[in-house]
């Protein structure tokens, strides 16, 4: 059940947690138990996975959703398709990983921005908080740097990540027209909040090596391929 989180003498909003998930049996469970109790809906979109992935998360309580075709993208939108046909919708949605390479107990702080000083989106910061050993592979710490001193030059942003442990305003998020189906999700919306005009803020995430081997950073293929889709969407809504 749903504890309501109050923060001084202000009720939080409803916040749901989408986490895309593929082959993850070993994290998403662990993912999905650390989540703060003033959560209401904890919605695992499983990405085509060959494991035990929906089975796990489901006995930790979350919401499965099937998304047979690949890309974190393509199961991020089938969440916001799925949460856009609730009765009642969130407030806020907070998009984690399932490798648990993230801490979800710092999710009060990723949302009190958001609900304290009327931000629109809050990145979490892998570059301004407390980072594991071997937690980020160097392809990973310099495309977020190259990625973000593009959008700095180009948008005007100021940001120092890509975090994907983040939080947006639904309402903000639902007149995106997000569309990108694979790595360029989170620049895409990054870059599309600037364009937007929208109140955005980082605030400082720990990081730690992710249990498993990931799809992007874990591969040539994945590595080239992430590259190539954030300089292109750069491109493409400059």
């Amino acid at each position: 059940m749903q504890q309501e989180f109050k923060h001084g003498n202000k009720r939080m909003p409803v916040v749901d947690v989408l986490i895309p998930a593929f082959n993850e049996e070993n994290s998403v469970g662990l993912v999905v138990r650390d989540i703060p109790d003033f959560v209401r809906n904890i919605i695992v979109v499983n990405n085509n996975s060959n494991d035990s992935t929906v089975k796990v998360a489901r006995a930790a309580g979350a919401i499965v959703l099937d998304e047979p075709k690949r890309g974190y993208g393509k199961a991020c939108l089938t969440g916001m398709e799925y949460i856009g046909q609730q009765e009642t919708q969130p407030d806020i949605l907070v998009f984690l990983d399932a490798d648990y390479s993230d801490f979800p107990e710092q999710m009060e702080d990723v949302i009190l921005p958001i609900t304290e000083r009327g931000f629109d989106m809050v990145i979490g910061s892998r570059a301004k908080g407390e980072k594991e050993v071997g937690s980020m592979t160097f392809p990973q710490i310099f495309g977020n740097w190259l990625a973000t001193s593009l959008m700095k030059m180009i948008y005007k942003t100021d940001y120092s990540d890509l975090g994907p442990f983040r939080a947006v305003k639904w309402e903000k998020l639902k007149s995106l027209g997000m569309v990108d189906e694979n790595y360029g999700w989170t620049i895409e919306m990054q870059i599309k909040a600037a364009k937007a005009g929208w109140k955005t803020t980082e605030v400082a995430v720990d990081y730690r090596k992710r249990i498993g081997v990931s799809k992007v950073s874990g591969t040539v293929k994945g590595v080239f391929g992430a590259g190539y889709k954030i300089l292109w969407t750069i491109w493409k809504y400059w």
